[in-house]
């Protein structure tokens, strides 16, 4: 088959070398431009360089509206077009346009967590597994129906970036056995359940902020979903701003008030977490290394010197 690929980050390079080491021909690449948002500099293999060094002709694009860019596609006589990490919807005038239209290839286990960052909120949310889906792309953003899925199990301690090498390995053999199916005739793409689906927003600076009045569970997996290379979770002590780098979920509960400095355990510093916490039968959340707006690493029972106090959402004088 003919292919096309649209992609981006190292979703995109990954989903382009899969084309590349198959034996199907790659006629052209779409890639964005570099970014400087905070989360696109992540995970940033170049599209662009890999299509260079296989002579295969890209285009950098930030949206899928030139007409040199429809052009392209036209006389490039396609079977399909392959999207992963494409980051704007594309018209149907594009998506239809090959023979077998196109296949998009998700990292999330379809129909939840359309949309953005998906393994992040999906291991702040606790789910048991994440996974990558293809699936054949419609006029609705990640809602066509699903060619091929695999997912992995989400360890107890694992971290975003311990949930992307898990994941991002799985792109190439999906995106290949895909094509295969596409190509002989024998996929059976199956509608999504609609009824199950959940779509997310991209992911900003603001959605870092630790409250503490979510339940200190809910706490310890944004610390791990914000695990570095991400802007990491943070909060406040003081007029300072605290990153946290590692935490756990305390062995005891403890009263009082969200937020408070209350009281050391093991290695770290409990933090009272939950709205609910004046009852005393929650959990809280042990801060165990912090990371200052400087960049200096520190262990919580050196910063917190002394216990007493409270930690908030925002700068307080």
């Amino acid at each position: 088959m003919r292919v096309a690929m649209f992609g981006y980050q190292t979703w995109g390079h990954r989903t382009l070398q899969a084309l590349l080491d198959s034996p199907h021909e790659v006629a052209l690449v779409v890639t964005h431009p570099k970014s400087d948002h905070a989360y696109e500099r992540i995970w940033s293999d170049s599209v662009a360089e890999l299509a260079a060094a296989h002579n295969v002709t890209c285009l950098e694009l930030n949206r899928p509206d030139s007409p040199e860019l429809l052009a392209s596609l036209k006389e490039a006589d396609l079977d399909l077009i392959v999207a992963n990490n494409w980051r704007t919807w594309l018209p149907p005038e594009i998506f239809n346009l090959p023979r077998h239209g196109t296949l998009n290839i998700h990292d999330s286990l379809l129909p939840a967590y359309a949309g953005f960052s998906p393994l992040i909120w999906a291991l702040i949310n606790g789910e048991p597994e994440v996974g990558v889906t293809a699936h054949m792309m419609d006029g609705e953003l990640d809602a066509g129906d699903i060619v091929l899925q695999r997912s992995v199990p989400v360890g107890p301690r694992d971290t975003s970036t311990d949930l992307f090498h898990k994941t991002v390995d799985l792109i190439g053999p999906i995106a290949a056995e895909a094509l295969d199916l596409i190509a002989s005739g024998t996929a059976r793409p199956v509608p999504q359940d609609r009824s199950k689906a959940s779509f997310f927003h991209k992911r900003s600076i603001e959605d870092s902020r630790i409250d503490w009045n979510w339940p200190a569970d809910a706490i310890e997996r944004l610390i791990r979903a914000q695990a570095d290379p991400y802007p990491n979770a943070f909060t406040f002590h003081g007029g300072k701003r605290l990153r946290v780098t590692a935490a756990s979920v305390s062995e005891r509960p403890y009263g009082g008030t969200p937020g408070r400095i209350f009281i050391r355990e093991g290695a770290g510093v409990v933090i009272v977490a939950g709205a609910d916490a004046r009852t005393g039968r929650n959990r809280g959340v042990v801060l165990e290394t912090l990371r200052t707006d400087d960049g200096a690493e520190i262990a919580a029972v050196d910063y917190f010197r002394a216990m007493g106090g409270y930690l908030t959402s925002h700068p307080v004088d």
